[in-house]
């Protein structure tokens, strides 16, 4: 097999610089996939737009007939993390709060040089195959991916892969958990807090009590259950006001949906309750969710393979030159956190952070061990793995230690060692999806797996059909 894989280096590298200069939030990053779009558009893709009720969720196909590959792309950035870029100190930008803080704009662009290298695969070759990007918005907080596999989109295709920015070099395997997210939103009267509070009923307490009774809810759930809150209206800033309004925000994950659903509806009666405590009423607004990730030993195994066949980048003095003054500023601590490790033994797992101690950028690949272990974190990738037989991996982007969702994070998101790890990550896209190509017989076996994993049961949603992307937070008030 003969790629030509740096032909697109140049274009990937100005796409995502561009993309973290945007840096948009969940469901309005219009820039940012009207710059991808434009790219794929201009090289001859077929682009469908608008999807799943989603303004920034699109398609771009290429080629015809089967395998039909996907390959995902995301784009969103994080609010409260703007950062200068190439900085070693928190200088936030001029002009936006937001930032790159996981890395989302080399994802996106990856996945965009993965396509585009597929693409002239099948030209160059004249085979049967199709390769289809699929714009994914607002995985951060939003999950897009959800929404676009209740509406079926991710139907046609035999397979899906993708990657993330890491500090490390691995396959992911595991399960990420699935979650749900509601607003709570108490309703109560107002007075005068020393004059008349026998007359109030206080919605802010109602927030609290719910709250205290959720926390003494942690003693009786699964080890592998989360549950965290935010408290995002507290009816105002005057003490002396008895609050006839908040509202509070809950996260709620488990192993799967199944069991998601059965914690949140716990969390909804300890509302309820709550709101009985204090004489208010409280109204429950579904926002999100997202379902669990069924990993796939056999699409697994292929992008280890792929990764072991692409050389792994390498640094000059001069590339490494931020990566050595952001080192000293990190936490070893952090370095066991890297999602590269997070289904690797414990023996395994302590080489492993002692080699990233010493290392400005990793130089290494972690061995691959397929695994069903519940990973404390979720990603809506896990709904596309219940519509279609799905796999990632990591490439290092980052100096081991820096923490997700972070400005150290996002102030490295230009740097050269950066955008080597994500056109090493393209090219590992490229090389799976083209083994698919030449050997149909995998996605075969991949779709054997998933049946097999799924009891061959359809997808069902964790979304209930009525809530629509960010209709919540649109209303929120």
């Amino acid at each position: 097999m003969s790629l030509n894989m740096d032909k697109y280096n140049d274009l990937l590298t100005n796409l995502s610089t561009t993309i973290w200069d945007y840096a948009e939030l969940r469901f309005d990053e219009f820039k940012s996939s009207a710059a991808i779009m434009d790219v794929l558009q201009k090289q001859g893709f077929t682009i469908r737009k608008n999807l799943a009720g989603m303004e920034t969720a699109f398609t771009a196909t290429a080629g015809s007939g089967h395998p039909v590959i996907g390959i995902l792309a995301e784009y969103d950035a994080l609010s409260g993390l703007s950062q200068q870029a190439f900085v070693e100190k928190l200088t936030p930008r001029e002009g936006t709060t937001n930032g790159h803080g996981c890395g989302h704009h080399m994802l996106g662009t990856a996945s965009v040089g993965a396509a585009l290298i597929v693409r002239d695969y099948l030209q160059e070759n004249k085979l049967p195959g199709t390769v289809v990007l699929v714009g994914c918005p607002a995985e951060e907080g939003g999950s897009g991916k959800a929404y676009l596999a209740r509406a079926g989109e991710f139907n046609n295709l035999d397979v899906a892969i993708t990657w993330h920015p890491a500090a490390g070099y691995a396959v992911t395997t595991g399960s990420y958990q699935a979650n749900c997210q509601a607003y709570f939103r108490f309703k109560g009267v107002s007075s005068h807090a020393a004059g008349a509070p026998h007359l109030g009923r206080s919605a802010l307490d109602a927030v609290e009590l719910m709250d205290v009774g959720t926390n003494y809810m942690h003693e009786h759930i699964e080890p592998t259950d989360r549950i965290h809150y935010a408290i995002t209206d507290t009816g105002g800033i005057s003490p002396n006001v008895v609050q006839n309004h908040a509202e509070v925000i809950y996260l709620v994950r488990s192993v799967s949906n199944e069991k998601v659903k059965k914690l949140y509806d716990r969390v909804c009666k300890i509302a309820k309750g709550a709101a009985l405590m204090t004489e208010t009423d409280v109204e429950i607004v579904f926002d999100k969710a997202c379902s669990n990730l069924l990993s796939n030993s056999v699409l697994e195994r292929l992008l280890f393979e792929s990764m072991k066949e692409v050389p792994l980048p390498t640094f000059t003095d001069e590339e490494l030159a931020f990566a050595k003054k952001m080192k000293p500023l990190l936490a070893e601590a952090a370095i066991a956190s890297d999602s590269s490790l997070q289904t690797v033994s414990l023996s395994k797992k302590k080489e492993y952070i002692a080699r990233y101690k010493e290392e400005l950028v990793a130089d290494f690949i972690v061995d691959y061990e397929h695994s069903d272990m519940p990973i404390p974190g979720s990603t809506d990738v896990g709904d596309c793995s219940h519509a279609v037989p799905t796999a990632q991996f990591v490439a290092a982007c980052y100096v081991p230690g820096t923490p997700g969702h972070s400005w150290q994070l996002v102030a490295q998101g230009k740097t050269p060692y950066a955008m080597k790890g994500m056109l090493y990550a393209c090219k590992v896209l490229a090389t799976a999806a083209c083994h698919i190509i030449d050997d149909p017989s995998i996605a075969e076996q991949a779709k054997e797996e998933y049946v097999k994993a799924t009891d061959g049961k359809p997808f069902v949603s964790p979304i209930p059909p009525e809530v629509l992307p960010n209709m919540n937070s649109k209303k929120k008030k």
